[in-house]
């Protein structure tokens, strides 16, 4: 059997990709994920995830310290509102740049080191940020309060408000939480402003990976991770191009902190605690390290147990248990209950488990292997994969 990536294969997966977040709220609605934060959150962490992974997937560079990037994009959103005007292109553009500014900095000098001695310095750095943000850095970040606007800020290119409100966050004048409700088939949609914003934020984040994916720049980085010790005996300078991915990986990065504030217009240091650099870790292994859906994928499951199953308690089990005879529905609620709730964290302790275990390439190994054993058993000589 044969693996082929091909121009048309690519332009067939962008299709679908695109098909799928534009019809996100429709596909979603069934399984109770179709309301407007959750699907921000799905778009927000992909985005997160696909930068995490050109670092990650394409170099095998694993850092602990990407919260940094999504809490200072976050930052300089609110200081854009605060300062400039309440329209979300200027904020998350200046997001952008900062993260991207941030991450040279941090990316020239974690680079001097590989393997766990990097991942332990970009996680030193990020709890740097995020004690500092607490300490001296009290009057840019508003400290444990978090940076939020206010009425009293300049906002030199937005005319006050004369009922002396504070003002949304708005896409060309169009409020970020401006939400149609629509009936279809039986089902309530909800097609939000933000939501679509974060999508098409999402849609240009992931064919940009494609084409580094599948650019020479990508493959020097697939060489990278193949075997660094090699490319530098034969002369080659390979920081170049991870301080590169590097910074790219910290832009997505930023561009997802400030997509964050765009929501929501509130920047707190929580967003840079170690944790949220070890979630878009699980969320890239889960989907498929090194692959383009497979950070997307991990993401929104990753968002979909940490919503749905976190708000699930014993009373939701016993209805769903309901036609069950009574003494067969207590055990089967005895039994569930651990895994709803505050427990969610062990349904998704045992779903990663699995996974490392059965499906070692993440979620899109296992895609991969249903594709080809469909078509093995359709009776054809080569197979070809749908690139990634």
């Amino acid at each position: 059997m044969i693996e082929s990536i091909s121009p048309r294969n690519d332009r067939l997966l962008l299709a679908g990709f695109i098909l799928a977040v534009v019809l996100g709220p429709i596909i979603l609605a069934p399984f109770g994920a179709g309301y407007p934060d959750l699907l921000q959150k799905f778009a927000i962490f992909g985005i997160f995830a696909i930068g995490f992974n050109i670092l990650f997937g394409l170099t095998g560079y694993l850092s602990f310290g990407h919260a940094a990037f999504l809490g200072v994009g976050s930052y300089a959103a609110v200081w854009m509102f605060k300062l400039l005007t309440m329209n979300v292109i200027p904020a998350i553009i200046f997001a952008v740049i900062v993260s991207g500014l941030f991450s040279v900095v941090i990316g020239y000098i974690s680079l001097r080191r590989s393997g766990i001695y990097f991942s332990i310095l970009t996680l030193a750095f990020a709890q740097m940020s995020y004690n500092l943000a607490y300490s001296v850095l009290t009057p840019i970040t508003n400290g444990e309060t978090g940076l939020q606007i206010t009425l009293s800020d300049p906002r030199i290119l937005d005319a006050a408000a004369a009922d002396r409100t504070l003002p949304l966050s708005n896409f060309f004048g169009l409020p970020m939480n401006r939400t149609w409700d629509v009936e279809l088939l039986g089902m309530g949609l909800q097609f939000n402003v933000g939501y679509y914003v974060c999508a098409v934020a999402l849609i240009a984040g992931f064919y940009i990976a494609m084409r580094i994916f599948r650019s020479p720049f990508g493959l020097m980085l697939r060489a990278v991770k193949s075997n660094q010790n090699r490319m530098l005996y034969t002369g080659l300078n390979t920081r170049p191009y991870t301080l590169a991915a590097f910074v790219i990986s910290g832009m997505y990065a930023g561009l997802a902190g400030g997509l964050m504030a765009a929501t929501d217009p509130l920047a707190g240091a929580e967003r840079m605690q170690w944790t949220a650099s070890g979630e878009v870790v699980l969320m890239t292994i889960l989907g498929g390290a090194g692959t383009l859906l497979g950070p997307v994928l991990g993401a929104g499951i990753i968002k979909y147990c940490e919503q749905i199953f976190s708000s699930f308690n014993d009373q939701v089990v016993a209805a769903f248990f309901g036609f069950l005879p009574d003494w067969l529905r207590d055990a089967a609620v005895w039994i569930t209950s651990p895994f709803v709730g505050d427990g969610w964290h062990l349904t998704l302790g045992v779903v990663f488990m699995l996974v490392i275990i059965f499906l070692p390439g993440g979620l899109m190994e296992g895609v991969t292997r249903l594709i080809r054993w469909v078509r093995g058993r359709a009776g054809g000589r080569q197979v070809t994969v749908p690139a990634e």
